[in-house]
């Protein structure tokens, strides 16, 4: 007979259940959008699953890719007036095994019309908020920029220091050096000195990221221009990751395609873009969005570093 955590199961049901009362009284639609896809993602650092459909070829494409969020179908509904909208389901990350990730897993992810990444921070808060209620605790809340916790933290300016400076601000962490550029000196400042500063009993925004770090978000104009992006940690636990939506599709067309010249560089395989989002993005009505990882919300709320403490079965028994 196979042990499995009960508790941990009935307290996904009652987070899944307090979302969908968070969003309706909101006013916020549920929708639900395909989970293969035609275009991949073309992140460098996220690895796409893949199958073929055996079918008729007047179908499409055979290849197809599971999707690693539900961001660009969401963005197709914004753009044809769905309005306010969020998803939960599940998303698929190739190579993403251990002790804080599984290959498949659950995200809730939700677009505002006429918001920034700053308001959409504070609805981010208050969900997070709304979750640690049902195990009876409550966060303090840090709002700071990147710029500020770089400094504050790991006593080196973000924006202007040398790569050797970011190098040393890092210390002996073991890292491999070769092939690192700036933006994996600032990810590994990131994740090695200043995300393991975070207090247990307390929800970090970090907003305004380097414009180089933009991914699908807008850039700020400034000195030095930002990305408007933010991320919400819950104790140490990386939790959500939203942005000020981009709608140009020439510069997200351009953002690909060097996604992929990089991709080229470290060997790894060409993805095809996503031509229906690119075809419809200019039609993106000012919003925001932003993806929550669910499994990780209950990491940080049962206190375990452990994603296989909250999963029925973890890839290693699936």
């Amino acid at each position: 007979m196979e042990s499995i955590d009960i508790e941990a199961l009935r307290l996904r049901a009652r987070l899944n259940a307090a979302i969908r009362g968070f969003f309706a009284e909101r006013g916020v639609l549920e929708v639900e959008t395909p989970v293969m896809s035609a275009a991949g993602n073309t992140e460098p650092n996220i690895e796409s699953f893949s199958t073929r459909f055996s079918g008729h070829v007047d179908a499409g494409p055979p290849l197809r890719w599971l999707r690693t969020s539900p961001e660009y179908p969401l963005k197709r509904l914004l753009a044809a007036g769905v309005g306010d909208c969020y998803e939960l389901g599940r998303v698929f990350r190739n190579g993403e095994a251990g002790g804080r990730h599984n290959p498949e897993f659950s995200m809730l992810e939700w677009y505002r019309l006429g918001w920034d990444h700053r308001r959409l921070a504070d609805e981010t808060v208050a969900l997070v908020q709304a979750a640690l209620a049902l195990v009876d605790r409550q966060a303090t809340v840090q709002v700071a920029s990147y710029r500020q916790l770089f400094v504050e933290v790991a006593g080196v300016d973000p924006f202007a220091a040398t790569q050797d400076e970011l190098r040393g601000a890092l210390g002996d962490v073991g890292v491999d050096p070769r092939g690192l550029g700036r933006d994996d000196w600032l990810d590994l400042l990131m994740t090695h000195r200043i995300q393991p500063s975070f207090a247990a009993g307390r929800i970090t925004v970090v907003h305004d990221w380097p414009a180089s770090q933009c991914a699908l978000a807008r850039i700020r104009d400034g000195d030095p221009p930002v990305a408007e992006r933010f991320e919400l940690y819950l104790g140490v636990h990386e939790v959500a990751n939203g942005y000020h939506e981009l709608n140009d599709a020439d510069e997200q067309r351009r953002r690909f395609l060097r996604d992929n010249q990089v991709r080229a560089g470290r060997g790894l395989p060409q993805v095809p873009l996503d031509g229906r989002l690119l075809a419809t993005l200019s039609h993106l009505p000012d919003c925001a969005g932003v993806a929550v990882g669910v499994d990780r919300l209950l990491m940080a709320m049962r206190g375990t570093m452990r994603i296989a403490d909250v999963l029925a079965f973890d890839f290693a028994r699936a």
